[in-house]
Formats: structure tokens, C-alpha cells, sequence
């Protein structure tokens, strides 16, 4: 009998572990999106004149200033345990991972914006701060949790460094 919970645990575990990693990335990701429509709607109340685009531009800035807060959250509190002692390649593959997913809201803003011509305040925030936000975030999380965060990385470049 003994065994046989043996055996039930570790997917147990493993669940256990990705809904704590879930709860702590919307905890980050929530203070990354404070952070991004506070600014972004800062930026968008007061733009530059002559400057073609600026909604884009604004939401562009916002989406940097989140990406560095959500870096820092999810580097320190999310996957703690799975942090890399190379610094600055974790951070650059956290970028590219961040902007790959921001690129969904910038798209779901364009689109709405440019194509569908909701120009709005309520329009630009729906377009690139709920289905922009909630599709990016799907490409983020994976991103993070298998490839910036992934166990496989952690264990390379800790061994690595261990070697040395």
C-alpha cells in the first residue's frame, strides 16, 4: 500500500508545484499590469505633438517598464528555486520571452486602433489591457516556466558554475 502513494505523490508534487508557480506569476503579473496601465495611460493623457503613433509608443514604454518589474518579481519570488547564476542571459532571455508575448498586445492594440478604428481611451485599454494582457500572458508563462526558467537551465548553469 505503502508503494502505491509512493508512486501517486510525485505528479501530486508536480502539481502542487505549478499552481504555487501560477498563483505567484498573477501576484507579479498583477503589479507588472498596475505598472504598465498606469504608465501607459499617463503617457497617452499627454502626447508628444507631431509624434505619429504615439498610443503604440506610449504602450511600447509601459510594456518596458513592466517587463523590468515582472523580471525582478518572477526572478526573485516565482521560480526562486529555478533562478540561474548567469544574470545577464536569464534577463536577456526574459526580455525576449517578455516582448514576444507584449508583441500580442501591441498587436491586439494596432489592430484595434489602426484597422478597426476604435480609437477610444476604453477601446486602446480593452484591445491591448484585457485580450492583448490575457493572450500574452498564456506565451509568457510557458516561455518563463520551460525555457528562461526551465529546471533543464537552472541545473546546467549550476553544475556549470560548480565545476569552475
Amino acid at each position: 500500500m505503502a508503494v502505491a502513494a509512493e508512486a501517486v505523490a510525485p505528479p501530486f508534487e508536480s502539481l502542487r508545484t505549478l499552481g504555487g508557480q501560477l498563483v505567484r506569476f498573477a501576484v507579479v503579473g498583477g503589479l507588472g499590469f498596475a505598472v504598465d496601465v498606469a504608465l501607459f495611460n499617463l503617457l497617452r493623457a499627454y502626447p508628444i505633438a507631431g509624434v505619429h503613433g504615439w498610443p503604440v509608443i506610449a504602450k511600447t514604454i509601459s510594456l518596458i517598464a513592466a517587463i523590468t518589474v515582472n523580471w525582478l518579481g518572477n526572478r526573485w519570488w516565482t521560480f526562486r528555486e529555478s533562478r540561474r547564476r548567469d544574470t545577464g542571459r536569464e534577463a536577456l532571455e526574459f526580455f525576449i520571452a517578455s516582448i514576444a508575448g507584449s508583441v500580442v498586445s501591441l498587436v491586439c492594440l494596432g489592430v484595434s486602433h489602426y484597422l478597426l478604428h476604435f480609437t477610444s481611451a476604453f477601446a486602446d485599454n480593452l484591445s491591448a489591457n484585457v485580450i492583448g494582457l490575457l493572450l500574452g500572458s498564456a506565451v509568457r508563462f510557458a516561455a518563463y516556466r520551460w525555457w528562461v526558467f526551465g529546471e533543464r537551465r537552472a541545473g546546467v548553469t549550476t553544475s556549470s558554475a560548480a565545476k569552475r
